[in-house]
Parts: C-alpha cells; sequence; structure tokens
C-alpha cells in the first residue's frame, strides 16, 4: 500500500480516536474525519496527526492517531497530506514536503484573514476539497481571481441509517446542533408556532463542544443535553421534523439533516441558505422561515402525514460506502487515475 495518506488536524480541543466515546463533545468534522480515515485504512496507510494530541501514537480500527509537531516536517513520507480547515498550516507542510501533494480539507467559511493567502495556495499547487458544491461554490467566489483548485465530497452517513417501525409522534420536534447555529431565532419561533399548535414540544440536543447564549428557553422545550449517536438517531425516528427555521447560519454541509431525512424524518430549513437545498432530500423542507405563516403550514402538513412514515429519505450519494469511494478516487496516485481512466 505505498502512498499513504495523513491527516493534520491543528483545530480539534482535544485528541480523539475512533473507539467508542472518543469522539463524545466533538463535532461532525471529526467524526467525518474519522469514518473516512478508517475507510481508506483498508486501501492505504493511514495516519491521523493531531495537533492537541500529547499521548503516545495508537492505533485504532487500522488508523494510526499521533501527535504533530508544528516545526518539523512530518516523519513519514505519505503520498498525500489532507489539512483540516487551515489554510496556513497546509502552506507549511507543503514548504516542508515539496514532492508531496498536499490539500486543505475545508469543513468551515473561512475568515476574512484567509482570503490573502488563497494565492499562496494557488501558487503552491494546495487544493481545497470542500463538503458541499454550494460551499465550493461561496469558496471560489470569496476566493477570487487567486482562488486554488476547488472541488467538493459530501459529509458521509452510515450505510445503515434507513427508517424502522418506530412510530412518530405528531407533537414532537427536535433541534440537535450546537446552539450558536441559531437556536435563539429558533426558540422565539417555536414560541409563537406554540401559540396555535399548544401540544408541540421541541426536544434540544446539544453537542456540548460551545458554549452560546440562547435566550430563554420557552414553554414546551425539553433539553436533552449531550446524546451518544444512537440515542440522537431514536429521537430522529420518533420526532416529526427536525426544526431548524433559522437564517443567522449557514451550514456547509449539514449531516444532522442528512442523518434526519436518512432514517425519515424530514426537517424544516431556511431555503437559499448554506447547503440547506442541496442536501435536503425533498424541496418541500426548505422553505422562507421569515414566513411564519409558512412555518404553519408546513408543521401542519406533516402533522397530517405523520402516519404515513417516512417523511423524507436518504440521498445515496451521501452513504458512507459511495462517498469513500469518492475520496478513493480522488486521492489515488495520478497514475492510478490516469489508468483507471483509460480503462473504460
Amino acid at each position: 500500500m505505498s502512498g499513504g495518506v495523513t491527516f493534520v488536524d491543528p483545530m480539534a480541543p482535544r485528541a480523539y480516536t475512533g473507539r467508542a466515546g472518543d469522539l463524545a463533545g466533538l463535532g461532525g468534522t471529526e467524526r467525518t474525519l474519522v469514518s473516512i480515515s478508517e475507510c481508506l485504512a483498508g486501501w492505504r496507510s493511514v495516519t491521523v496527526r493531531q495537533a492537541a494530541r500529547t499521548c503516545p501514537e495508537i492505533r485504532v480500527n487500522g488508523v494510526a492517531y499521533a501527535g504533530w509537531d508544528v516545526s518539523r516536517p512530518l516523519p513519514e513520507r505519505p503520498g498525500v497530506i489532507v489539512v483540516i480547515n487551515s489554510w496556513k498550516v497546509a502552506q507549511k507542510l507543503a514548504r516542508q514536503h515539496p514532492d508531496t501533494r498536499v490539500v486543505v480539507w475545508q469543513h468551515v467559511f473561512p475568515g476574512r484573514h484567509n482570503r490573502s493567502q488563497a494565492a499562496g495556495l494557488r501558487h503552491m499547487n494546495v487544493e481545497v476539497i470542500c463538503v458541499s458544491a454550494a460551499h465550493a461554490r461561496w469558496l471560489r467566489g470569496f476566493s477570487g481571481p487567486e482562488a486554488p483548485r476547488i472541488s467538493h465530497i459530501p459529509n458521509p452517513i452510515p450505510d445503515d441509517l434507513a427508517p424502522d417501525r418506530t412510530e412518530r409522534d405528531p407533537n414532537l420536534l427536535l433541534y440537535a446542533s450546537s446552539p450558536h447555529k441559531g437556536l435563539g431565532q429558533v426558540f422565539r419561533r417555536f414560541d409563537r408556532l406554540r401559540e396555535q399548535l399548544p401540544m408541540l414540544r421541541l426536544a434540544v440536543a446539544d453537542p456540548g463542544y460551545l458554549a452560546w447564549p440562547a435566550g430563554r428557553a420557552p414553554e414546551g422545550v425539553l433539553p436533552l443535553g449531550r446524546l451518544a449517536q444512537g440515542e440522537l438517531h431514536r429521537w430522529m425516528r420518533r420526532a416529526l421534523c427536525l426544526f431548524y427555521p433559522q437564517d443567522h447560519f449557514a451550514e456547509t454541509f449539514g449531516l444532522v439533516i442528512a442523518e434526519a431525512n436518512a432514517v425519515g424524518c424530514p426537517a424544516l430549513l431556511h431555503r437559499g441558505l448554506g447547503a440547506n437545498d442541496e442536501v435536503a432530500s425533498d424541496p418541500s423542507q426548505c422553505i422562507d422561515t421569515g414566513d411564519f405563516d409558512a412555518i404553519v403550514a408546513r408543521i401542519r402538513a406533516w402533522r397530517a402525514s405523520s402516519r404515513d412514515t417516512p417523511l423524507a429519505r436518504a440521498r445515496p450519494e451521501f452513504f458512507l460506502s459511495r462517498v469513500a469511494d469518492q475520496w478513493r478516487a480522488t486521492l489515488a496516485p495520478a497514475r492510478d487515475r490516469i489508468l483507471e481512466t483509460q480503462s473504460f
């Protein structure tokens, strides 16, 4: 397995692996990195280097998790280095490893200070992989004429996510994101919605990786705190919908939306915001959430159909096996990509 892959994570607040419980309190970026790393481990040697890791290297599910010294070149000689989010780190590693392909795996919208670094990425032949087409379009506009090569691969959901026979509660809505993703606005719209539908409840699951003031929780809110992934999926199966009527925070992908849809739970989303329209499996899930009557109408329609489950479906292109195939094709050495093209 020549030409291994090294992922470099300079951002995570603490070390993690793919062991059960190790991802608790972290976000979708770390969970996605672990999923893709484990899928690639049977194809190439895979190392995940973390700035936050101070303990010795450990191997979990075929992936080596190790620390990272920013001042030194990587001790291994990978075929590809994939850097999480940091354009500055990617350029530093490109200088340290001039003969190695370097990729930025961009999960967030970069800050304005990054704009001036776009030319540096392009000059050093560092490419960027975004997590949605909407994200990639935004980044091309942000970077301007000096944009590096930009593509996208969606974040993955487990292959086995599917609806089951769980009875859906027509009065239960679910918010399952960090509170900085518009929870204050969601609270206000839920409070107003209950004036017309007082039987509604809003369960709030908070992954716990960022404290954020969201204001007073209105009547009918059920705080769930941090949930294990399986437990969160059980709430998604029970809920009428993922209740996300906010226009303050744009998702670069929206993993929770894709997962909810996969188990049959629709998501009430703001049309045109971030990747919402791209990730939602049905256009009816995306409305103008500034139109309160549209929110009421959508909730009433779903309540009337709540026993006709599922109300949503998975987008097959988001399943892990499909996404992992895209990563293999993208990270394969150039000679392998040429041979594969010639074989058709």
